[in-house]
């Protein structure tokens, strides 16, 4: 399994997953102390590591992470992509290498995972590329127009890419998009922000553990997209249904709701060129536990849906068996 951005937040969280289960994870970031302390969580939970120290934004160094993935472990089963920057900030105030650099990461890194592992997937017929996505690739919000721009792009891109695979016969290769909801990770301590007060996810926040749980999970069922928890169904599905609604809801929450109460940090550190955690390992968790949870009554029903329509099902035809007993109780 190779997993990008796995240094902290939700990649972290994945790999810690995939380790659990005995997986050999290669680990590609760029902060060293995030990256060795994956590193020490894999083979802590059973699993074998490879770190590569890298910038998914280099393509040549993403192809040559595959070769080395493969030369230490063997065939690549899995490559999740889920590396990504964010630029808190109005369109107005938006510097054009601040867009530039977003796309590079979060969707360019996206393309060349994707073409890397797809380039040895494709003579076996055989493996899974999952892309960790959001709700935003459906509906965009105030104030991260790159990152949501980055993935929508993520989201067409997977459309051409099924299409194509269905083309050539590659039934056995499968591409997932998970979207996330509001998670609790550590990006919210160093992305670059102009806003005066300090960044929070908005909505209902969840923990990383959960996108991991879903992850392994859409490994044993090879789904093509799964919306992870409510608030990312309902934003995804209501933007379908009401999307000039979402502007002006979202016009007038979406901006305060982004912010916590405390002021902006001055000289708070940021990572959209270089990474903060090279002397720091900032785990898995960002600074809202008190505020997340790490259970989704809407995924465990995405989860057991088939059995919950087969009851469902079994109820309709009791109530369409009884109605009918007492029709014909009536007649007698």
């Amino acid at each position: 399994v190779v997993v990008t951005g796995a240094s902290a937040g939700v990649g972290r969280a994945i790999a810690r997953a995939f380790a659990e289960l005995g997986d050999r994870v290669v680990l590609i970031a760029r902060g060293k102390a995030g990256l060795e302390g994956a590193r020490r969580d894999v083979e802590r939970l059973g699993g074998r590591a490879l770190s590569l120290r890298m910038d998914v934004s280099d393509e040549k160094a993403v192809f040559d992470a595959a070769d080395k993935a493969e030369r230490e472990f063997g065939p690549i089963d899995v490559w999740v992509n889920n590396a990504m920057l964010s630029v808190f900030s109005p369109v107005r105030l938006m510097k054009p290498e601040e867009y530039r650099r977003v796309t590079d990461v979060t969707y360019l890194g996206y393309v060349w995972g994707t073409m890397a592992a797809l380039e040895r997937m494709r003579p076996r017929n055989r493996g899974q590329i999952i892309q960790i996505g959001s709700a935003l690739a459906y509906r965009g919000i105030p104030l991260q127009s790159a990152y949501c721009a980055a993935k929508h792009a993520i989201q067409g891109f997977c459309d051409s890419l099924r299409s194509e695979l269905v083309h050539e016969g590659l039934d056995g290769i499968q591409i997932t998009e998970i979207q996330l909801p509001a998670v609790n990770t550590p990006q919210f301590e160093w992305v670059r922000s102009r806003l005066p007060r300090r960044a929070q996810p908005m909505g209902t926040i969840f923990q990383p553990e959960l996108v991991a749980r879903c992850v392994a999970w859409a490994v044993e069922t090879r789904r093509r997209e799964i919306y992870l928890g409510f608030p990312a169904a309902q934003a995804i599905i209501g933007n379908k249904i009401a999307p000039g609604y979402a502007d002006r809801y979202l016009g007038r929450h979406a901006v305060e709701g982004q912010q916590t109460q405390e002021p902006q940090l001055p000289d708070a550190a940021e990572n959209l060129w270089h990474p903060v955690d090279d002397d720091r390992d900032f785990g898995a968790h960002g600074r809202f536990d008190d505020r997340a949870s790490n259970r989704s009554p809407q995924f465990w029903a995405d989860r057991h849906r088939l059995e919950i329509g087969g009851t469902l099902g079994l109820l309709g035809l009791g109530a369409l068996g009884i109605y009918t007993a007492q029709k014909l109780l009536r007649r007698d």
